[in-house]
């Protein structure tokens, strides 16, 4: 007979810990399979953590988790192929408890989350690949991995990006080309003095980049730079149409970046040491599929949660929170002993009340905006030679700003409805 257990959660990245943790903390039996060796083996290297949520979770999670640095410094730039401007802000607020956000490091910080839920009771399986789910009348009741079968009163699907147990369950809308990103990092080590040193920064405080332009090779992307403690993460983010219509390789991309004039001198010196590749769902809100069915919930990248404005990229913190809005479903499904979809429906409701789909919501109409070329290619152009013009001094006459400005804005080949049109745009749906 196969082994039967109350919940049996898929994945043990950040959204199946978290569930982990709270179910397990509430006295339930709780599996938590993880396919790689250990949990976090199979990340990228990391991102930024905002943990506001993580903090109702687990109180002053800073104090013990493996985080690298507090982010008190971002960065937008834009980037031609010689030239770039930046936008900078340097905030304190953000330098103290609760703090807004963390870089972390996927590997140490999955694997820590997962042992606290372990702490709590939870089983943590690791090393495990599940081939699909185990129905029974039409009903999941379990998952399977080989010839074996382990059963479950709930399955809790968090297996990541492009999730198969949700695709399997009819849970999971098709993706195309155009609603997928192709993400790639580079994790360069660095000293800490160094990298203090070089970005200005005190004690444990930490920078972020977000960079447009060429940096994607004026492909519909950006480009991403924060600090760790001893190392920076730096990578692409780029929309997969684009890439297969520019036929460049994305690692040849992300040379040529790591080569601008801008960014070489601030990982000059650097160790690469850790390198990889990784979709990223780019659909949004409008693309989001039903969050459960009977004996099952779907919850952080398998659910196809990230809000991103365009200033700022957030998926950890809302799978975090889709773990502990699932855990709550569950704990309720319990007391009814009542599993089915209308039940693990309140999972959904509870998501659709919560600021994780209020936000996705908010930045729905991101994604088409953030396909316009103009803000890769001509806008780049623009404010670095509007600036450039600003400054030069050549003993010329000069003429008052908005004149340069109106003649840079013809020279980039962007008209005043252009302008008007994107900043409208960038001001609703952004």
């Amino acid at each position: 007979m196969a082994d039967k257990y109350q919940v049996i959660i898929v994945g043990a990245g950040l959204a199946g810990s978290a569930a982990a943790f709270k179910l397990a903390q509430a006295g339930l039996e709780v599996v938590l399979i993880e396919r790689g060796q250990y949990p976090g083996s199979k990340n990228l290297s990391g991102g930024i953590l905002y943990g506001g949520i993580l903090n109702e979770l687990i109180p002053a999670f800073w104090e013990e988790a493996p985080v690298e640095r507090s982010i008190t410094k971002n960065i937008v730039t834009f980037l031609t192929e010689q030239d770039s401007f930046s936008i900078e802000t340097h905030n304190n607020r953000f330098s103290a408890p609760p703090y807004n956000g963390f870089s972390v490091l996927r590997g140490k910080f999955d694997r820590w989350l997962a042992e606290k839920a372990e702490e709590e009771g939870a089983m943590l399986v690791p090393g495990i690949c599940i081939d699909g789910l185990v129905k029974e009348n039409g009903k999941v009741i379990g998952v399977k991995a080989d010839d074996e079968e382990m059963l479950a009163d709930v399955v809790i699907a968090a297996d990541g990006v492009n999730s198969f147990l949700a695709r399997e369950a009819g849970l999971y809308k098709d993706l195309h080309k155009q609603d997928v990103a192709v993400g790639i990092k580079e994790l360069i080590e660095l000293p800490a003095g160094t990298i203090e040193d070089r970005f200005n920064l005190t004690g444990k405080e930490g920078t972020a980049y977000g960079i447009i332009g060429y940096a994607t090779a004026g492909q519909a992307g950006g480009a991403f730079l924060y600090t760790n403690k001893e190392s920076i993460s730096v990578g692409l983010v780029i929309h997969l149409d684009d890439l297969l219509k520019g036929k460049r390789k994305a690692y040849d991309i992300l040379e040529d970046f790591l080569e601008h004039p801008r960014i070489a001198p601030l990982v000059r010196g650097g160790k690469a040491t850790e390198y990889g590749a990784h979709l990223v769902q780019e659909a949004g809100y409008d693309n989001l599929s039903r969050l459960y069915d009977h004996h099952l919930l779907v919850v952080g990248e398998a659910a196809g949660l990230l809000a991103n404005n365009g200033l700022v990229i957030r998926g950890m913190d809302l799978a975090i929170g889709s773990g502990m809005l699932a855990a709550e479903a569950v704990l309720q499904a319990f007391d009814r002993n009542d599993f089915s979809a209308d039940a693990l429906s309140s999972y959904q409701k509870a998501m659709e009340q919560s600021f994780i789909l209020k936000d996705m919501k908010t930045y729905s109409k991101a994604p088409g905006f953030m396909k316009g070329h103009r803000l890769y290619q001509q806008y780049p152009d623009m404010v670095t030679g509007l600036m450039e013009k600003i400054y030069a001094q050549d003993c010329s006459p000069k003429e008052n700003i908005y004149k340069i400005a109106l003649n840079q804005m013809k020279e980039s080949q962007i008209s005043l409805l252009n302008l008007a049109g994107d900043g409208r745009k960038g001001l609703f749906w952004l």
